[in-house]
């Protein structure tokens, strides 16, 4: 059984624990099915681009490894994060907390 302070290797399907999510966002970028892209800073800032539309906002990981962003003026939204891993893509799954949607991206390179 591993501890809370443990990192497991990515495996498809395996929810993140906060840390872990905390962890590979920090200056992630990934890339989502539809080709958006979505760059997370370790300040909580995040960037969408899509269709060469961008769009700023802010992200983080609750203690329980919940991923909420916000983007102004007043869109908030949470959601549960799992580990997205085919071949050598490695990237997320998100589900929406609000209504089960679900997207998936991977990441552009593979974070630490």
């Amino acid at each position: 059984m591993s501890g809370p302070h443990e990192t497991l290797p990515p495996a498809d399907g395996r929810p993140l624990s906060a840390e872990d999510a905390r962890r590979v966002l920090s200056g992630a970028e990934l890339v989502y099915d539809d080709g958006a892209i979505q760059q997370f800073t370790p300040d909580g800032a995040t960037t969408y681009l899509d269709a060469g539309n961008e769009t700023t906002g802010t992200w983080s990981v609750d203690d329980d490894g919940t991923f909420s962003s916000f983007w102004p003026p007043s869109f908030r939204a949470s959601y549960a994060l799992s580990w997205r891993v085919a071949g050598q893509d490695v990237g997320l799954t998100f589900v929406s907390h609000r209504d089960g949607s679900v997207f998936s991206g991977r990441f552009s390179t593979l974070p630490g």
